[in-house]
This record gives structure tokens, C-alpha cells and sequence, in this order.
């Protein structure tokens, strides 16, 4: 069971992508659609984000691997022939150069982002990126929320290495056991944080998660409403 407000926990660290910003579907569908000449609409393309997720689980390599396999994956999915990847990849470059293409927050997160803090505790985010994911949380306005932002990238380590994790530890000057930590891939951020002496949460918005032996929610929010409760902050 996780750590609570008034049971030792001094502060929460997050993963970026597919936890606190999720990519704007919408904006690729239509860019996308329109540079290989298919209809693609951004209902059809999130429709198929449990299966992205897996495809990317099984993908090897490293974060880079992983994050082209889930955006192909997407794609294939959606009906875009493999041949036009090359000119689906082309396009989600420019995109990204222009602005972030995970810049979606789900419903009531910077709100639940807010009452951790008003709550006392600290914030972080821990990443897997390109080395642009504070430009990401900029891009979802809620950069501010956060004490400190450790890109991989930038670190020159990847989760799931304890490293990533013992440096947002040491910036925010808490210990492990005193950290909880919320991804959404079992192996990379459950196992990952574990390993550092963190306890961990596993975010899986959609679709059920069987048989793992780590403690599950639906959603940031629900997170935060089960950490901030009463009962559960008295110990009881």
C-alpha cells in the first residue's frame, strides 16, 4: 500500500508521457491526414491507445524505440498503410518541432496537480524524453506545479536505471522511502522506481490491469482523492 500524507510522504514524482501529458491526437489527424491524404479524426486515433501501449512495451531499444513504436502502432491501427509511415514520421517531426506533441492534460489533473501542493508536498517529474519535456508541461501549462523536471536526455540515464530517480530524490532532499512515484508502463516506472527505494503506482487509464503486484488507479485524480483522504491521512 502507498504512502500517505502524515505517513511519511514528502513528495510525489511523476512520468511525463501517458501520465501527466498525453499526445494531441486531434492536431495529428488532422496534419497527418492531410499530408498522406487519409481521413483520420483524433477519436480514431486514441481509440487504439491500449494497443499503442502494448506494442511499445514489447518494443526493444530505448526510450526512442519505444515512443516510435507506440506513434506507429497508432497509425497502422488507424488504417495508414506501412508504406506512407515514412511520410507519417516526416510530418509528426515538423510537428514537434513546431510545438510539443504531448501537450494534452486529462480532465482535473492541473487541479489535482494543485491540491498535492496545497497538501505540502513536493513535486517532481521524472521522464523518459528528447530532452524537451519541460517544454511539454510548459506547452500543458503545468510546468509550475513542479520542483524539479529530470529529462533523461539531458541526465544521460533512462529509467528504468535507479539513477533517474535517486537524482530527482536528491534535488527535492527527500528520501526514497519517503517518495511516491506514478508511471504508466509496469517495467519501466514500477520496476524502475522500486529499484531506487521508491514505492510505486501504475497508472492505467485504459483498459483493466491484472495481476501485477503493485497498486493500480484509473487516473491522476482518482490518485490524489484516495492520497489526500481524510481518513486515509489520519492512518486509519
Amino acid at each position: 500500500m502507498s504512502k500517505r500524507p502524515g505517513a511519511g510522504l514528502r513528495a510525489v514524482l511523476f512520468d511525463a508521457g501517458n501520465t501527466l501529458v498525453f499526445l494531441d491526437y486531434a492536431r495529428m489527424a488532422e496534419q497527418v491526414g492531410a499530408a498522406i491524404g487519409l481521413p483520420l479524426t483524433g477519436e480514431g486515433l486514441a481509440r487504439h491507445r491500449a494497443a499503442a501501449t502494448r506494442a511499445m512495451e514489447s518494443a526493444s531499444g530505448g526510450d526512442r524505440h519505444r515512443a516510435a513504436a507506440y506513434l506507429e502502432s497508432l497509425f497502422l491501427l488507424s488504417g495508414v498503410p506501412p508504406e506512407s509511415l515514412d511520410r507519417v514520421r516526416d510530418c509528426l517531426g515538423r510537428m514537434h518541432s513546431e510545438r510539443h506533441l504531448w501537450s494534452m492534460l486529462a480532465e482535473r489533473s492541473a487541479e489535482s496537480l494543485a491540491r498535492l501542493r496545497q497538501a505540502g508536498l513536493k513535486l517532481g517529474v521524472v521522464s523518459n524524453s528528447d530532452g524537451r519535456v519541460e517544454e511539454a508541461l510548459a506547452a500543458a501549462g503545468v510546468r509550475h506545479y513542479f520542483d524539479v523536471v529530470i529529462d533523461s536526455t539531458l541526465l544521460g540515464v533512462e529509467k528504468p536505471d535507479p539513477r533517474i530517480f535517486h537524482a530527482a530524490l536528491e534535488a527535492l532532499g527527500v528520501a526514497p522511502e519517503e517518495a511516491l512515484y506514478v508511471g504508466d508502463l509496469y517495467d519501466i516506472d514500477v520496476l524502475g522506481a522500486r529499484a531506487a527505494g521508491l514505492d510505486a503506482v501504475l497508472l492505467a487509464s485504459h483498459e483493466p490491469v491484472t495481476e501485477l503486484d503493485c497498486r493500480v488507479t484509473s487516473s491522476i485524480p482518482d490518485l490524489v482523492d484516495d492520497l489526500l483522504s481524510p481518513n486515509k491521512r489520519n492512518g486509519s
